[in-house]
């Protein structure tokens, strides 16, 4: 094993953090290669729950080195507190992280932008995007517009204070302009970001030429997707999408290292749909099935609290994210949340003005107009959280495993029956990718 890559499918939340935990063990690196902090990782060990933000799920196993790369946007706020509570916990961190000096930085200034939109009268409530309000599209437009970013490497710089009191200048005008009476107080941002600088110096390095490295020794790394693939800022439901790459696409430019560093992409699904924020939602449910799914699953983001809107399984949308990131095999996640349930549904079509569509509409528009068509199948009503093989599972789980497999004409790999580590089946249905 050398290069893989665990990537979301669906609009995020598909359990990634437990499937990148449990193939740790087996590998030299764990990189996160975008995103920030409003992507939000849980993993469940024994007794203990952790969440976490911008730390890469492998921080716990003390022989991985865990990497940020270029790609991700830190606030090193956030990163110190994350540090601090896994200390707490027993968890050495600064041994086990590495930061790309190449990742940018979110301000103060940045969480300011994203609320003032996010909060507009001139936004309607069903055409927000749902952002975290944490900075981070904020913090990528300044990346691509250049002349306001600051990365991580430039806190250690001895222009830093030169260069923060400049942005602060124009930032103040911007927030001045939008006739708001906040101020920023450049002294006091840059007090506490030259102390969180100088904790993080140790694991501030050239993280690309250190995967580099890494990648021609031909040691064992797992890249680890934030969010999903139909939240990619390119091709995802544009505009209600991320401001990154989160699909497999991604994953080269996000960790700095060539596209066949990756040899095996595996693509992570709900058994059902979730998604959090506005946009469409094909299969959407607003009954009383959709709350019983929010309440079985727990389906409560573990960045900001809100309640997931929940749906069937959407296999348009899978196959079209499956195809996009190049996927391998399927990890189908959480499949227990599914008992008890009498009928399940399959959408393994759209209807849009009339004609049926077997592809996934590239205009938000299209994709508000579609109807999808569902597939019926038996549910099974025992719970299955104690099965630990394929074979051991109800005829009716097997079934619509079988069924989601042949529909993303993918093998399905790894079946998730509850949140820890051993609630896990390894397993291989469906025919290997030709």
């Amino acid at each position: 094993m050398a290069g893989q890559c665990i990537v979301g499918l669906q609009w995020g939340d598909e359990a990634k953090g437990k499937l990148v935990d449990l193939l740790t063990q087996d590998v030299d690196f764990v990189v996160r290669y975008q995103g920030g902090a409003n992507a939000g990782h849980t993993v469940v060990v024994g007794s203990q729950k952790y969440v976490l933000h911008l730390i890469p799920s492998g921080i716990l196993y003390p022989h991985v080195k865990n990497v940020i790369g270029p790609g991700v946007v830190i606030n090193p706020v956030t990163l110190i507190e994350e540090i601090d509570d896994l200390e707490r916990r027993g968890i050495q961190v600064q041994n086990r992280l590495l930061l790309s000096n190449r990742a940018h930085v979110v301000f103060p200034w940045h969480v300011v932008e994203d609320i003032l939109w996010e909060e507009s009268g001139e936004v309607e409530e069903q055409e927000k995007i749902g952002t975290t309000q944490r900075g981070i599209g904020p913090c990528y437009r300044d990346k691509v517009g250049r002349r306001f970013a600051i990365r991580l490497g430039d806190l250690v710089q001895p222009d830093f204070k030169a260069k923060l009191e400049k942005i602060v200048e124009f930032k103040q005008r911007l927030l001045h302009g939008a006739n708001t009476q906040i101020t920023l107080d450049a002294d006091l941002i840059y007090a506490q970001y030259i102390a969180i600088a100088n904790r993080l110096r140790p694991m501030i390095v050239d993280t690309t030429e250190v995967l580099l490295n890494a990648v021609e020794q031909d040691q064992a790394i797992l890249y680890e997707g934030a969010q999903g693939a139909l939240l990619d800022v390119d091709h995802g439901t544009f505009p209600f999408v991320t401001s990154s790459n989160s699909s497999g696409v991604g994953v080269a430019a996000g960790a700095g290292v060539p596209h066949n560093a990756v040899s095996k992409m595996i693509g992570v699904l709900k058994s059902y749909s979730t998604r959090v924020g506005g946009g469409p939602f094909p299969t959407e449910l607003t009954d009383s099935i959709g709350s019983r799914i929010r309440e079985r699953g727990n389906e409560y983001g573990s960045t900001t609290g809100r309640p997931r809107r929940c749906g069937w399984f959407d296999a348009v949308a899978a196959r079209y994210t499956t195809r996009l990131s190049g996927v391998d095999t399927i990890a189908l996640m959480m499949l227990d949340v599914l008992s008890t349930f009498n009928e399940l549904k399959i959408c393994t079509h759209y209807e849009l003005d009339g004609e049926t569509v077997n592809t996934f509409p590239s205009h938000v528009n299209e994709l508000r107009r579609v109807r999808p068509v569902f597939e019926v199948l038996e549910g099974w009503q025992e719970e299955i959280t104690h099965v630990r093989s394929f074979d051991d599972l109800p005829i009716q789980a097997m079934r619509y495993v079988r069924r989601i497999s042949e529909l993303l004409d993918r093998p399905i790999e790894f079946i998730s029956v509850g949140p820890e580590r051993a609630q896990t089946i390894r397993c291989q249905v469906g025919e290997p990718v030709a």
